[in-house]
């Protein structure tokens, strides 16, 4: 839905040469034109005007010789012509010399270079072909009519007879209709061939009149010279012939009885596709088609019967052509052009050159005609034109693909030119520029479009295109652009209606002044730009510029470069790119760089700024004030869509101040955004008003919506993150989670209003959370079994139970119903199931017969809840307890088993050996000692001891057995490898308190008499007591500071970016707030470490600790946090080998529920200061002063390193303060029975 947009035009009649223009080639290198003439070659600049040489006397001199051929050779950088009589000559365009390569004595007709310029074909006045090399040596020579159909020729199997094959919309009839027969060429046809290349250089196709029939037959060759195929009978087929440089078709144009068209061959010569031209059959001819070099424009040179020349350029969308510019030259037969020719690196700039040696250059673009309004009454209107009609589609009421449209505009002349009215409540108002030079304006009331005001534009240049970039400013006010007095120049003209005629617009002076930005500065692109817009940045105005090359540019700055159309609605930038993609991006909440990087960068998976499209796809408008954006694929079909984030913002302020959950919610619905952001943008105010939420949205299928898309991500941070300048911040994450807290929440308030009318609510609401309480859902469903409610709408215990099979798996419902022991309610799921009841009645009739406790053991281990069925086999009594120290053996689980049966039973002590022989196979006989040891086992627990070398523990067994002294002596010097005294030495009293007050439990228990066991158990007791209570308080203050630490840290932050904004990126003073430099550069201490340079190194770092004071507000508040937290992480690691004592003692002494708690306890301290590490002394704090060289540095590396060298030292104690603490995360203190 694009037109051809006129950008540039260049006009000059600073060229003039003897005789008239023949022949026209563009030199692709320097961008000149090459203009032969009967008598001379030219070459021209049509962008100075100025011509460079000129080369005469190789043709006759009194005129009559004739060119038949002109093409620039860049590689031999000369120009290669062919004469009538002959001749190939070739001209060096840099030496001026003219030498004749060849000579042909029958005469030429043609010549046509192959597109790579290898190889060149001439045709002869002997009606043959000659093929030749670059460097003009003969390859073949052959005739062109050929009675062969060519290699191509197609293969007949006798299948069937004429009569009954399918001839399409002609019926049967076309069966016994005979050819017609083929009409000779027109009378003004030159019966000269026509040769065309295929873009790729493989195929070339001849145009001749063939001998037999005088009508026109087009051939294709090879270009080895063999002939591929032969066109079929083509009565009328007219003279002009050009190959798409795509390669699919073959243009040219043929005369009907009452119509003239365009007609499209394939390779093989059968007819595909056509076009009808908007003319009679006698009222012109086609002198020439011309493909542009990307095969978009073709344009169709036309030649009046009366005096006069066109030139029409036509599209192709959709399998539907359209005419897009009408070049009308008028009468005068000077101004007429005789050569045309597009540009071979320009696709859409066109040459042509004059009778009257005037060269016109014409540059197009592509641009989409979109009304400009920017509110609700716009309808977002697009206009499409083809030849004398407008396209009109209006997007806000419907979506209408090519070439159908709402309605069309119909005019007199060829339109080549639309603009719509830029004034607000007015941008339906469509005008229109035609080849006559008119403006035909219509207005959009309701359906009738009718037109209100037809002017004429008056005191202007009798020359196509001589008005382009119009622009419909005001009701009266029209300004244009037209070509100045020099090629290069300009002219800005405004068109008001003249004061002494209404059909007439005159040209008042106009003034112009160029545009500058907040700053005063002028607005230059780089690079010309095809389409232009005018937004704001972050509250400061730029103007967008898209180049034909795809390159956006918002001022001077690039901002992208493969960004492929644009558009700006509201307060969005709506970009789509090459790369498949289409962005939509919040101008208010970023700046130019901030634009540039999120350009750059592909998006993450949840990236709602980005989404992925259709090859090809292009922007045609935006529905102003509303989501729709409608984009034009390749092949011209729209695709429709909604951008969310036109709608969040104000999605947002409704949800937060007005709480309108119900419009909100149909908002997102209508938009599918994740309706997670209800609750996600705010969780206090959704959590505040959650019954206000219900109420509102008054919908049981709408609850149970939104609980369905729960999930645990927090959509703000993801998916739609909040702008910089938002009040609205991401909330920091609690321990709870929040599908959890959001399902609990509206599971009270529905319960609390109406559980009958909520029921499905809250059955959803059970089974939505992170672990699913399926087993409370059933239990209400049974519950509704046995009590239905007779309440007006409620649900029965049927449709419940049909819902949660909705929402749950049936299996997995069956045994979660299976797992709550009520068989009503599992025989209730299951006949809603697939299963067959001769698989589970067997099953559950067996577990009805069982005892109710082995029923329930029988039923978890089914589920694989071992842990409760061993709970249950341990209620089954003593003959069961074999079948239990087999479960606790297969799923190891030892820890649980102990904790259900006494200290003083035979079934403690028969798992305690199980357990110890596991741990044993485990590697970790000492805490396998530890549990015989306490269960009556001194012997095993004295050979286990053994074998982990705990000569204490084993010792202390060893005298608790008793052991003889001699084998007690053989026994510590095997351990000890010495027979010392002290080993055997008991109730020392001293020793034992000192050994209890240093924690070395392991030996104050080998000393320790049996009658002092009591103290040394109410000891322990103090000791965990007072563990745990360090413990917590180093927790307590840890988070404390880490608290603080953030705080001092964003403040800091803060107080040097206003420093920065106020004085500017090279403020000295900036670098007093940064994280690695606050204490380097603070002048009041500088000083201080002047006074105390001379002092020892002892007295220096006692004097810098000083300085780090936990007082808040102070200048070195963060490095005293930072070594506050330090010591406290330091302080706990070391405490490993003393817990790990403990615990092993406690665990002696049957204290299993305290070593737990402090186990559990000191794990959490450890993992919270490990998890704390990287914010508090995150990568790069830490300057290193070392140049950093070496071969996977780089030059800027390098030099960074060594102005960083420059810098302030690092003093000890800052480098002590700024590395993390090394966790000895080695050390094994941890206890596996405790588990």
């Amino acid at each position: 839905m694009r037109n051809l947009k006129l950008l540039k035009s260049l006009r000059s009649s600073e060229l003039q040469g003897p005789g008239s223009p023949q022949y026209l080639s563009v030199r692709a290198d320097t961008g000149t034109l090459l203009v032969l003439s009967q008598y001379s070659i030219t070459e021209f600049d049509p962008r100075t005007g100025q011509a460079s040489l000129t080369a005469d006397g190789f043709l006759p001199d009194d005129g009559c010789g004739v060119v038949v051929g002109l093409q620039d050779l860049a590689e031999l950088e000369s120009a290669c012509l062919a004469t009538a009589g002959g001749d190939v000559i070739l001209f060096n365009l840099n030496t001026c010399q003219v030498e004749c390569v060849g000579s042909v004595d029958s005469g030429l007709t043609s010549m046509s270079w192959s597109p790579d310029e290898e190889l060149v074909v001439l045709t002869t006045g002997q009606e043959t072909i000659i093929m030749m090399t670059k460097d003009f040596e003969p390859i073949i020579e052959f005739g062109i009519h050929q009675d062969d159909f060519g290699e191509g020729k197609f293969i007949t199997v006798g299948w069937g007879k004429k009569e009954t094959q399918f001839h399409g919309s002609e019926g049967k009839q076309a069966a016994q209709r005979k050819l017609q027969e083929v009409q000779p060429a027109a009378a003004w046809d030159d019966h000269r061939p026509r040769v065309t290349w295929r873009g790729d250089g493989q195929l070339f196709a001849v145009s001749a009149v063939c001998p037999q029939t005088g009508g026109r037959k087009v051939r294709v060759w090879n270009r080895e010279g063999v002939l591929q195929a032969t066109s079929e009978p083509i009565s009328g087929l007219e003279q002009a012939l050009c190959w798409k440089p795509s390669g699919s078709l073959i243009a040219s144009s043929q005369r009907h009885p009452n119509k003239h068209s365009v007609v499209f061959m394939e390779k093989n010569g059968l007819l595909h596709g056509d076009f009808t031209l908007p003319f009679s059959k006698d009222q012109a001819k086609v002198k020439d088609l011309l493909w542009n070099s990307d095969s978009t424009v073709l344009a169709v040179w036309l030649e009046d019967m009366t005096p006069g020349e066109d030139g029409q350029l036509w599209t192709v969308g959709n399998y539907h052509w359209y005419l897009k510019q009408s070049l009308d030259f008028g009468k005068d037969p000077q101004k007429a052009p005789v050569c045309v020719g597009w540009d071979p690196e320009r696709p859409l700039r066109l040459h042509m050159v004059t009778r009257g040696w005037t060269t016109i250059t014409y540059d197009w673009g592509w641009n989409t005609d979109r009304s400009p309004g920017v509110d609700d009454t716009d309808n977002a209107n697009v206009a499409v034109i083809d030849g004398d009609k407008v396209l009109m589609t209006t997007f806000r009421k419907c979506v209408v693909p090519p070439p159908m449209c709402s309605f069309e505009l119909q005019l007199k002349s060829p339109v080549n030119q639309v603009t719509f009215l830029c004034r607000p409540q007015k941008t339906n108002q469509l005008a229109a520029l035609t080849a006559d030079r008119q403006i035909s304006v219509y207005a959009h009331c309701l359906i009738t479009v009718l037109p209100t005001h037809v002017p004429r534009v008056a005191a202007l240049q009798d020359d196509p295109l001589v008005l382009r970039q119009l622009l419909w400013l005001e009701d009266e006010l029209f300004v244009g652009v037209s070509s100045g007095l020099l090629p290069t120049s300009s002219t800005l003209v405004m068109l008001r209606p003249a004061q002494d005629a209404d059909d007439t617009l005159n040209c008042p002076e106009p003034s112009v002044e160029d545009w500058t930005d907040s700053s005063g500065c002028s607005i230059n692109f780089p690079v010309a730009c095809i389409q232009t817009a005018l937004c704001s940045i972050s509250g400061e105005e730029y103007l967008f510029g898209l180049t034909d090359r795809s390159h956006l540019y918002a001022g001077d700055s690039e901002l992208a470069s493969n960004v492929s159309s644009f558009a700006v609605c509201n307060d969005f930038l709506l970009i789509t790119t090459h790369s498949h993609t289409c962005r939509c991006l919040h101008l208010s909440s970023l700046s130019v760089k901030g634009l540039q990087v999120a350009l750059a960068s592909d998006g993450n998976q949840n990236d709602e700024t980005l989404r992925r499209v259709e090859r090809g796809s292009r922007i045609v408008t935006v529905v102003p004030q509303d989501t729709r954006v409608i984009l034009q694929v390749s092949l011209t079909h729209e695709r429709l869509f909604h951008v969310k984030l036109i709608k969040l913002r104000e999605f947002v302020l409704t949800l937060v101040v007005l709480i309108c959950f119900r419009e909100a919610f149909e908002c997102m619905r209508k938009l599918r955004i994740n309706l997670n952001l209800i609750c996600d943008h705010n969780p206090k105010v959704f959590l505040d008003n959650i019954e206000t939420f219900i109420t509102q949205l008054n919908s049981i299928n709408d609850v149970n919506l939104f609980l369905t898309e729960l999930k645990e991500e927090d959509t703000t941070s993801t998916m739609y993150p909040h702008p910089e300048s938002s009040p609205i911040q991401p909330q920091p994450a609690s321990g709870q989670k929040k599908v959890d807290v959001v399902c609990d929440a509206l599971r009270g308030a529905m319960e609390s209003m109406d559980p009958n009318k909520f029921c499905l609510s809250i059955l959803t609401a059970h089974v939505k959370k992170t672990v699913p309480e399926l087993e409370i859902a059933l239990q209400k469903v049974h519950e509704l079994r046995e009590n239905p409610s007779e309440a007006p709408g409620a649900v029965s215990a049927e449709e419940a139970l049909k819902y949660l099979l909705f929402l749950v798996n049936v299996n997995d419902l069956y045994e979660h119903s299976l797992g709550t022991y009520d068989f009503d309610l599992v025989l209730m799921v299951a006949e809603k199931s697939q299963k067959d009841p001769k698989e589970y009645l067997p099953f559950l009739n067996m577990l009805k017969s069982l005892e109710p406790n082995y029923q329930r053991y029988t039923i978890d281990k089914h589920l694989k809840r071992y842990k409760k069925a061993l709970h249950h086999l341990s209620k089954c009594g003593e003959q069961h307890f074999p079948e239990a120290l087999q479960l606790v053996k297969e799923q190891k689980l030892y820890s649980e088993a102990l904790r259900m049966f006494s200290a003083n039973s035979s079934h403690y002590k028969a798992l305690s050996c199980a357990y110890a022989e596991h741990l044993v196979q485990q590697q970790q006989a000492e805490q396998a000692g530890l549990l015989l040891w306490r269960c009556g086992e001194p012997v095993s627990a004295l050979q286990a001891f053994a074998s982990s070398t705990s000569w204490r523990n084993a010792i202390c067994v060893a005298q608790q057995i008793p052991l003889p002294p001699d084998q007690l002596a053989l026994l510590a010097r095997d351990l000890l490898n010495s027979d010392l005294g002290f080993c055997f030495q008991q109730d020392c009293e001293e020793a034992i308190l000192a050994l209890i007050t240093g924690a070395v439990w392991e030996e104050a228990l080998r000393l320790v008499s049996k009658q002092k066991l009591l103290l040394l158990t109410c000891c322990l007791v103090l000791a965990v007591s007072t563990q745990t209570v360090f413990l917590e308080t180093q927790v307590v203050t840890f988070v404390r500071h880490r608290t603080r630490l953030a705080v001092v840290r964003e403040q800091k932050e803060k107080a040097r970016l206003d420093m920065l904004d106020e004085d500017g990126p090279d403020c000295p003073d900036a670098e007093l707030y940064s994280e690695a430099s606050s204490v380097m550069t603070n002048s009041k201490y500088s000083q201080s470490n002047s006074r105390i340079s001379s002092r020892s190194s002892k007295n220096r770092r006692k004097a810098e600790r000083k300085k780090l004071s936990l007082k808040e507000g102070s200048p070195m508040e963060d490095r005293a946090l930072m070594y506050a937290l330090g010591e406290i992480s330091t302080t706990v690691d070391k405490m490993r080998e003393d817990v790990h004592s403990l615990l092993k003692a406690l665990v002696l002494f049957e204290f299993d529920k305290q070593a737990e708690k402090l186990q559990l306890a000191y794990e959490d301290a450890l993992q919270m200061m490990a998890a704390a590490v990287p914010e508090v002394w995150p990568e790069g704090l830490q300057n290193n002063q070392a140049p950093l060289t070496g071969p996977n540095s780089t030059a800027n590396s390098i030099m960074a390193s060594f102005q960083q060298q420059q810098k302030p030292v690092v003093s000890q104690q800052d480098a002590e303060v700024l590395t993390p603490p090394k966790m000895r995360n080695g050390v094994k203190w941890k206890l596996t029975i405790l588990k």
